[in-house]
């Protein structure tokens, strides 16, 4: 299955924020500490690039993620040209007050009353734009919801003399490349269930996890992971849970939203769903299958 999700409001926006890039400084540009690469919007990378514009990226949900693959992002991220990276969790009030001063680095000609920095937030939905913009200005000016795309317009903050904060809505692009994103993206709730099917995603998931985290399934759900495959950790989970059907078969339905929310919640520890070196095997792989 291939997961696309572009809702019709989103064109718009995408309008909207390339008029209203061309007045900024600085692009903070929100990602998933989970999956870092997928959760950024080629379009977004476009946009500033053709402005010309340095770009902050907020590994956001840092507390959910493998901190030593958020510490390879921030590396990773270090060598692109006009990028810093941080990650952070968006509640915490002091990791985000390092926000603005971070920003300042990247124009440091902006400094001042008569010439306030300019930044603007970008991101796809639900990555936890909204929380951060509450916590930066300390108080509650975006809805925050955990359902994707709550966010539907732009609104202008000043935080102090010197800095100006635009939030924008949540911004996905018109087609997702690779699958694996889709699937991520999925799993981390960033698109619109309309768009998914819950066990597939699951199924997904429990692979991933089975590769790189299979202590986690059986620490949270009782059973050894050895020799399983994505669809049998499900039905495993289903019958742990006592998530049963008619005849006492597994409720596959509910045990896969069971193993997406326990996910998204961190229930099953910190993971990371993607690294630098996994993103550098899977699009060499994808090379070659293209190549051939």
């Amino acid at each position: 299955m291939s997961i696309q999700w572009f809702p019709g409001h989103m064109t718009a926006a995408r309008r909207k924020a390339a008029e209203t890039m061309a007045t900024v400084d600085v692009v903070i540009e929100v990602v998933d500490a989970r999956l870092p690469e997928a959760s950024t919007n080629p379009m977004v990378h476009e946009l500033r690039l053709h402005r010309q514009r340095p770009c902050l990226k907020i590994l956001n949900k840092a507390d959910l993620a493998d901190p030593g693959a958020t510490k390879s992002w921030i590396a990773w991220y270090a060598r692109q040209p006009d990028v810093k990276a941080a990650a952070i969790d968006a509640r915490n009030t002091g990791e985000a007050a390092r926000i603005p001063s971070l920003c300042q680095r990247l124009a440091p000609h902006r400094n001042d009353a008569t010439k306030p920095l300019r930044m603007m937030i970008m991101g796809i939905p639900n990555v936890g734009k909204s929380t951060l913009m509450n916590t930066l200005v300390h108080r509650k000016i975006a809805k925050v919801g955990d359902e994707p795309a709550v966010t539907k317009s732009q609104q202008l903050h000043c935080l102090g003399v010197q800095h100006r904060l635009i939030d924008t809505p949540g911004l996905m692009w018109p087609k997702i490349e690779h699958d694996s994103d889709g699937f991520m993206l999925a799993a981390s709730h960033a698109i619109g269930r309309n768009a998914v099917i819950d066990e597939e995603v699951a199924v997904f998931l429990a692979g991933l996890l089975l590769a790189r985290y299979p202590s986690r399934l059986s620490a949270r759900y009782g059973f050894s992971a050895e020799g399983l495959d994505g669809a049998s950790v499900v039905e495993g989970v289903a019958r742990r849970r006592g998530l049963l059907g008619r005849g006492g078969a597994p409720d596959f339905g509910k045990a896969s939203l069971t193993l997406l929310q326990d996910y998204r919640d961190g229930k099953l520890g910190r993971i990371s769903l993607e690294t630098p070196e996994s993103r550098r095997a899977m699009l060499a792989a994808r090379a070659r299958e293209t190549a051939e």
